[in-house]
């Protein structure tokens, strides 16, 4: 099978665009994302394990039997919950989308819990059969797979969608997401290495997480590293589902630890109140679930000649600076 063409972050804004204008009229402009995403979601959730099947029937050599084994997919999509099994739904077209997505969420309860959101699919009042088709068909036009959207396309889309409907909406857009340029230049001046971990305490579309992995992957390193050590929160349950999505399709792993509500050695902890009382009310998650390392004691002596030696690495770096400032006639 030929790979899929990419689609450029110009091309799905346009697409996105187009989709929310069939919207237009029967829905509010604020409520567009609200229906604009979870399809995004699903065709993509359907495209990646339209390419892990075929990755999976390449690897058995044409044995279907093996190619439809659970652990060759990130997501189980059951029995008629795929994108193009209620694109052939020619009536109650909503109640087939709101199954399908329900489906999916039931079959893969750790990871996609109520990410589809809570859209009346089914109010044929203002989801009419024929509209709910027209979005369909325009959605299938363009592939979602890992292969043709480049990374980190959900949150660009869903950045572009937030300006669009910022009016509308009577909101700042900067409240749920930080420009890219801005997140790239914050990644770099971090400069993540291999095996740390990174917190954003307000993540939006997770641009920070992804652009953190990005950097590793770009410097050579391994980014699986990482995986675990990338901790984040998001107030607004719309912006928390679309990170949770963009995240799991880049191979991020996002584990179920808020809800399951427990200890995890080395990567979550219920924190109490007091305790986080104790810490000024700093919520900086790695001061909480990262192993404490036992400091070396260190006698006053040691001290001493741990200091001077630094000193005369610190006086010996100076020294050489002043004379590269000198013979370059920066510094009389």
């Amino acid at each position: 099978m030929m790979p899929a063409p990419a689609i450029t972050p110009s091309q799905l804004e346009s697409h996105l665009w187009e989709a929310a204008n069939i919207l237009r009229g029967p829905v509010d402009a604020a409520d567009f994302k609200t229906y604009v995403f979870p399809l995004l979601f699903f065709k993509r959730i359907s495209d990646v394990h339209d390419e892990e099947y075929q990755a999976a029937l390449a690897e058995a050599g044409g044995d279907e039997g093996y190619a439809r084994f659970p652990q060759n997919y990130r997501f189980q999509v059951p029995a008629d919950c795929h994108w193009q099994d209620v694109r052939a739904v020619t009536s109650s077209v909503g109640q087939a989308l709101q199954k399908a997505m329900r489906g999916i969420e039931k079959a893969n309860p750790e990871t996609l819990y109520g990410i589809f959101g809570d859209a009346q699919w089914t109010n044929k009042d203002r989801l009419s059969d024929a509209l709910l088709k027209d979005l369909m068909e325009h959605f299938s036009a363009i592939n979602l797979g890992n292969q043709a959207a480049q990374a980190d396309i959900l949150g660009q889309s869903y950045e572009y969608l937030i300006k669009k409907f910022a009016d509308a909406t009577n909101k700042k857009a900067g409240e749920f997401y930080t420009p890219r340029s801005v997140v790239r230049l914050l990644v770099n001046r971090l400069d993540l290495k291999e095996g740390e971990s990174i917190y954003d305490p307000a993540c939006g579309t997770g641009g920070m997480l992804l652009e953190a992995i990005h950097h590793v992957k770009e410097n050579h390193g391994d980014d699986r590293t990482l995986w675990g050590k990338l901790f984040a929160q998001e107030k607004n349950l719309t912006t928390s589902a679309i990170v949770r999505m963009n995240l799991f399709l880049h191979v991020a792993r996002i584990y179920g630890w808020y809800r399951g509500y427990k200890d995890v050695e080395g990567v979550a902890r219920v924190a109490t109140l007091d305790e986080i009382a104790a810490n000024d009310h700093n919520l900086n998650i790695p001061r909480y679930v990262e192993p404490k390392v036992e400091q070396e004691a260190l006698t006053v002596d040691k001290a001493m000649k741990r200091l001077r030696r630094s000193a005369e690495a610190a006086f010996a770096a100076e020294g050489k600076l002043i004379g590269i400032l000198k013979r370059e006639g920066l510094l009389q």
